[in-house]
């Protein structure tokens, strides 16, 4: 059995789960979310517990198995906690701020950068240096995080772009010298 698949997901206060053939609705005090589920799979609601079963040993629904349940976990705390990507903006100059809805940056381009944030989404920039994505469905806000970030990844040599927040700074030295 799955280590990960045979865990209950315990379903807190206020958050609804709804099974349908195919499908389950997460509703919570956040939002609402829907996660696509094999039909091979069984979803189970009982006193305030999913469970995820599987048909068999196979290859196939093994890996269903675990993953359907971690989606779902993600689900329900998506709709009651919610999720957060802290990014950090480090080198002279470099710096964010919000402009409605929208972020922008300025990180050494001739031009600040613009980047608008998808349905479910928003940001938050507590310091010039630091933006914070927040939103529901925890692959959009990796993924918006992601895309941040690769505007001005981060370089190795002169520890200036946008980090992740606690994301190890590897540098690199630089040449040695020339000898004469």
């Amino acid at each position: 059995m799955s280590r990960i698949g045979r865990l209950p997901i315990p379903v807190p206060k206020g958050v609804q789960v709804q099974v349908s053939p195919g499908l389950v609705k997460v509703k919570g005090p956040k939002g609402e979310l829907e996660v696509p589920v094999s039909p091979e799979l069984e979803v189970v609601v009982e006193e305030g517990v999913v469970r995820v079963n599987r048909p068999s040993d196979e290859r196939r629904h093994r890996s269903l198995h675990g993953l359907t349940r971690t989606l779902i976990a993600n689900a329900i705390k998506g709709v009651s906690e919610g999720y957060v990507k802290e990014l950090l903006i480090k080198g002279i100059g470099y710096r964010a701020r919000l402009v409605g809805r929208a972020i922008e940056l300025t990180v050494g381009f001739s031009h600040p950068v613009v980047v608008e944030p998808p349905e479910g989404i928003t940001f938050e920039v507590p310091e010039p240096t630091k933006i914070r994505v927040l939103g529901i469905d925890k692959q959009k806000v990796g993924q918006v995080a992601a895309d941040i970030r690769a505007i001005k990844k981060p370089s190795a040599y002169h520890e200036k772009g946008i980090y992740y927040a606690g994301e190890p700074v590897r540098l690199k030295p630089g040449k040695a010298g020339a000898k004469k």
